[in-house]
């Protein structure tokens, strides 16, 4: 038997040259100048960081709960200088990635047209109205925290499986989308909505589920396993609602003006109202109601409104 160990293949450097970086380059900046410009609004942009965004979601999250997703030994002497040292860094930070935010918000011209012209804003305008943003999300903090209790009392009551509220909130995707979502859902309302949607995009990453900031979710709201869940922007969810994974609240058609320019912002989603149950699967499309009270089994595809009470299956779908 050979003890000859396996040759290895020289590893020879190419040259520089080969990759005719000149002319990538070269025909790059043509694209990105002349050809395909798309800088917003001719201006350099600061970008918000999705690192520095997901350093405060962390921030925030350990001052509404600081034993969960702070330190678990906290005293009574110690956890309100631990929550306070944690949102004066936190609200710090996000008043700067709100600036940056605004700078993407469009606005509109003369006519009410979106616009994508250049506008003068000066970078004191945009400091004054990010510091206030955020302020007016400062004091939503309590009435976000009250929320997301009764969101935690849902999982905690309407999974079987769950055998305490910290394994909710350290265990569960749905219960991390739904934190982010209060979060983003806030800044949203406040003029922060590409900033908001930066988190739900960072939600998404972590959780496999899906919610625009745009959507109004009512309290003891329950994503139970969650992979897959997409809630749209116009998507109105009342009270003790519950889903399960994969399922869908979208639009059915994306309606155009006379030069084909898809028209943005109308009520396209649908409306669930309280105490609904959709089951793994569902898809439900269009601006219709789901009644009080209904429930949609796994797999239906629904894109009409049915009555408060209603219990729909895939069979009673398929006879439509």
């Amino acid at each position: 038997m050979s003890n000859l160990r396996p040759s290895l293949e020289l590893v020879v450097p190419v040259a520089a040259g080969t990759w005719g970086l000149n002319d990538v380059v070269r025909s790059l900046r043509e694209s990105r100048e002349e050809t395909h410009n798309i800088r917003y609004r001719g201006q350099i942009r600061e970008l918000p960081s999705r690192e520095a965004l997901t350093k405060i979601l962390g921030g925030l999250s350990a001052a509404l709960f600081p034993t969960h997703y702070g330190q678990p030994d906290l005293t009574d002497e110690s956890i309100d200088y631990f929550v306070g040292d944690k949102l004066n860094v936190a609200l710090n930070d996000l008043a700067e990635q709100v600036r940056r935010g605004l700078l993407f918000i469009s606005h509109h011209d003369a006519d009410g047209k979106e616009s994508d012209q250049p506008i003068n804003i000066s970078h004191e305008t945009l400091e004054r109205e990010a510091l206030q943003i955020t302020r007016n999300f400062a004091e939503q903090l309590r009435h976000i925290r009250d929320l997301l209790v009764t969101d935690l009392q849902a999982a905690y009551q309407g999974d079987p499986a769950a055998h305490s509220v910290s394994e909710i909130l350290l265990c569960y995707p749905g219960m991390t989308a739904i934190i982010y979502h209060r979060f983003a859902h806030a800044l949203h309302n406040l003029g922060a909505p590409f900033l908001a949607r930066l988190i739900s995009s960072i939600a998404h990453s972590t959780t496999g589920i899906d919610i625009h900031p745009g959507a109004e979710i009512g309290g003891s709201f329950f994503i139970d396993h969650g992979t897959g869940v997409v809630i749209g922007e116009t998507a109105v969810i009342g009270h003790r609602v519950r889903l399960y994974q994969a399922v869908t609240l979208g639009a059915k058609r994306f309606p155009t003006d006379e030069n084909g320019v898809l028209i943005k912002g109308n009520a396209r989603h649908p409306i669930v109202e309280d105490d609904v149950v959709i089951y793994a699967g569902a898809t439900v499309l269009g601006r219709i109601t789901i009644g009080k009270g209904s429930t949609i089994g796994g797999g239906v595809w629904l894109t009409q409104t049915v009555p408060p009470a209603s219990s729909i299956t895939q069979a009673q779908t398929r006879n439509h």
